[in-house]
């Protein structure tokens, strides 16, 4: 089991992640590949991922293996999270903390000759991990980083409103079944027993797509304070296969008209179908009924929150407002 201490300025300094973590994913994607949990969820990612990977995935697998443990140094806390600023990150880490983190690793499992050759710094290596590392994302994170974004945006939407509505402590409180806030501590299963103390740091907390059950932290308790927890699968939103777009063409053009972009303009962070009714100036009716046309279009995700259901941007949405508001700025 995993606890976290709180005091109270960490409760006042813990926030969320603005969006999906990109090295987060792609490590937690890799122990995915490695073991069968989350079997009807992940089937068609994972079929599409072997479809393209074959058996290129094996030297990154050898730095995240389906066990408790793999290196800090892989998951650096990056503004933004896109892929290449993350990866310089990890490139650049320091060589004293590349051999600790290797060296725990190797006492786990029996690490090839590469693994020595990365913790000396060796160029060619580095440069090798790095192709690796972008080709495996090119391969199968990019194509379904769109229902990546959908399921984080969701995610957020539904906890920025119980924040809002309840205070902080709603935001610890409803993090899934694996976690259990019994104030001042946050609960959580784990591979392993553990503590986690805050020290008036705060906590920032990540909602993933390829986090399955159970959440994950960094091994090192002198590193900023972070858990990573899964989203939940069951939004209106994203196919097992992915997005190509061919579909936006033959639904958009339902959005064409003034009350549907206002619909979709008063969604903004977040809301419920009676919260949309009142923010667009519509009956209730009517606004559910925009929302499950947004919804089809892939402009919006809708997620069930007790007896409501609770509506957020999707990336294509979010893109679609930023696009008018630019055009509005150059009129």
């Amino acid at each position: 089991m995993l606890r976290i201490h709180f005091g109270f300025e960490d409760l006042a300094r813990t926030r969320l992640a603005p969006g999906p973590d990109v090295m987060w994913e792609l490590v937690l994607s890799l122990q995915l590949l490695q073991n069968r949990q989350g079997a009807v969820v992940f089937r068609g990612w994972r079929d599409h991922a072997r479809r393209r990977l074959g058996g290129q995935a094996g030297p990154l697998a050898t730095l995240a293996p389906d066990s408790a443990y793999f290196p800090d140094f892989l998951t650096p806390p990056v503004r933004g999270g896109h892929l290449e600023e993350s990866l310089d990150t990890v490139l650049s880490t320091p060589r004293r903390r590349l051999r600790e983190e290797l060296g725990v690793l190797a006492r786990a499992q029996r690490l090839p000759g590469w693994c020595a050759r990365l913790a000396d710094g060796d160029l060619e290596t580095t440069h090798r991990l790095a192709r690796a590392f972008r080709a495996y994302h090119a391969a199968v994170i990019e194509p379904y980083w769109p229902a990546v974004q959908a399921h984080v945006a969701a995610d957020r939407a539904r906890r920025s409103h119980a924040v809002v509505n309840e205070g902080a402590e709603a935001l610890l409180s409803d993090l899934g079944p694996s976690m259990r806030w019994r104030s001042p501590v946050l609960e959580a299963d784990y591979p392993v027993d553990r503590d986690l103390h805050l020290d008036g740091r705060g906590l920032l907390l990540v909602p993933a797509f390829f986090c399955w059950r159970t959440p994950v932290t960094l091994v090192d308790p002198g590193l900023p304070p972070v858990l990573i927890y899964p989203v939940s699968h069951e939004i209106t939103s994203g196919p097992d296969e992915p997005d190509t777009g061919s579909a936006a063409p033959r639904t958009l053009h339902a959005l064409i008209g003034g009350t549907r972009a206002r619909v979709l303009g008063s969604i903004e962070d977040g809301c419920t179908t009676t919260e949309l009714a009142r923010r667009a100036g519509t009956s209730v009716p009517s606004a559910s009924q925009h929302a499950a046309t947004l919804r089809d279009a892939g402009l919006i995700t809708t997620q069930r929150l007790g007896g409501q259901v609770l509506h957020s941007l999707a990336p294509l949405g979010d893109a679609l407002l930023l696009g008018a508001a630019r055009r509005a700025e150059r009129i």
